[in-house]
């Protein structure tokens, strides 16, 4: 169990190393021990700011797996940026209300999100690929192959 919750701050991890991001402990008016009761302290503009994202690395591939559901691939925008950074961002659109709706409770979330990843020196930034399926983002980053040291027997001599 962590002691600090996991939407503390309204940014990515505060133990990722690999967050480009900086968590602000000032930062109250995001905190979210800071709000009205009764509703979650947050900006709608960062309401999903904190989408939670998976990075898998297996022998031949970095994968980065996003649930984002109800967007659709549209909405989404994968770059890689010159220093290794892969940057995936998007937005939510809010629903558009009527005057003669009611509504009884908003619960899901809209507005903008960034997520930033600084790549490994071994990802092969021309290759990267994305697919959208069922509301899940899949980015595959490929790995070039480390070449196998060379082993040479040594022949002792006397």
């Amino acid at each position: 169990m962590s002691l600090v919750p996991r939407s503390f701050g309204r940014r990515s991890s505060v133990f990722d190393p690999f967050s480009l991001d900086l968590w602000d402990p000032f930062e109250s008016v995001n905190s979210p021990f800071f709000g009205d009761i009764g509703h979650p302290a947050r900006n709608d503009a960062t309401a999903i700011a904190n989408t939670q994202l998976d990075w898998k690395e297996t022998p031949d591939t970095h994968i980065f797996k996003a649930d984002l559901p109800g967007l659709k691939k549209e909405e989404v925008k994968i770059e890689v940026e010159d220093d290794r950074v892969l940057k995936i961002s998007g937005e939510r659109k809010k629903e558009e209300e009527k005057k003669t709706d009611k509504w009884h409770r908003i619960e899901r979330s809209h507005g903008k999100f960034l997520r930033r990843f600084r790549l490994p020196e071994n990802a092969k930034l021309e290759q990267v690929k994305a697919t959208m399926e069922n509301g899940v983002l899949t980015v595959t980053v490929p790995k070039q192959t480390q070449p196998k040291p060379e082993v040479r027997a040594i022949e002792i001599s006397g």
